[in-house]
């Protein structure tokens, strides 16, 4: 299976597994004396080999992105994690500076006045920063490197 096949099928685990969960839920009580919707039991089976699916597939990926290259001196699986910690930077500054940002409004002098400490502006540029390089279209040749290098 080529890599791009599994990420495909491990994105369709995923959508199943939540639609699964929607149906479970609202099978998971009735009121007394009515039928469920569908079947719990069989939903939570169902569930049960979607997940095992998506465990072989998670495995399957990770394997290989740890064993193929992404350039002269980092795997696949090290860009991913350099995005994701990326992304996860990113989230915390943006976080930080919206704290920082909100406006409070006053009615008199006499309630108490907030001021931010921190500069929103350049925490703003710093999320714009990672924003850039969190997208994908920033790991120049990605795509194209997936699609050349799957197996």
């Amino acid at each position: 299976m080529k890599l791009a096949e599994a990420l495909a099928e491990r994105s369709d685990c995923q959508n199943r597994i939540d639609e699964m969960k929607k149906r479970l839920i609202r099978s998971a009580r009735v009121q007394e004396g009515d039928q469920p919707a569908e079947d719990a039991t069989e939903l939570l089976a169902e569930t049960d080999r979607i997940f095992a699916r998506l465990l072989d597939l998670v495995s399957a990926i990770n394997r290989t992105n740890s064993k193929t290259a992404f350039d002269a001196e980092h795997t696949i699986s090290d860009a991913i994690a350099e995005r994701d910690v990326v992304g996860k930077r990113r989230d915390f500054l943006a976080g930080i500076a919206e704290a920082a940002s909100t406006r409070q409004d006053r009615y008199s002098k006499s309630e108490v006045r907030f001021v931010a400490t921190v500069s929103v502006g350049k925490l703003q540029a710093e999320v714009d920063q990672f924003a850039k390089r969190y997208h994908p279209n920033s790991y120049l040749g990605w795509p194209a490197f997936l699609s050349c290098h799957s197996s």
